[in-house]
C-alpha cells in the first residue's frame, strides 16, 4: 500500500533541510520515488529525515554506514533498498 498524499506530503515537509547538498539528494529522491513509497518506506524514511543535517549527509554520501539513531534498522531491506535509492546518481 502506498503512503496517502498528507503522509507524502509531511516526509517532502521534513525533508527541507539547512543544507543544500541535502535538499538536492532528497529532492531527486522524492521526484524518483514519491509516488511508490510504501508505508513502511514512511516509517523508515520518517526515522532518516529525523537524523540532523550532517548525520543524514555522512550517510547519504557513503561517509558513513549507519548511525546511532538508525540500529533499530540496521538490518532491514527497507533501509538498504531506501540508501540505494538515495544514493543513486
Amino acid at each position: 500500500m502506498t503512503l496517502s498524499n498528507a503522509e507524502l506530503y509531511r516526509l517532502k515537509s521534513d525533508a527541507r533541510r539547512g543544507l543544500l547538498e541535502n535538499d538536492l539528494i532528497l529532492q531527486r529522491f522524492f521526484a524518483r520515488y514519491g509516488d511508490q513509497l510504501s508505508a513502511e518506506d514512511g516509517k523508515v524514511l520518517g526515522r532518516l529525515l529525523a537524523l540532523d543535517d550532517n548525520d543524514l549527509m555522512d550517510l547519504l554520501i557513503g561517509r558513513k554506514a549507519m548511525v546511532d539513531a538508525l540500529q533499530e534498522f540496521s538490518g532491514s531491506e527497507v533501509l538498504k533498498r531506501l540508501m540505494l535509492q538515495l544514493q543513486e546518481k
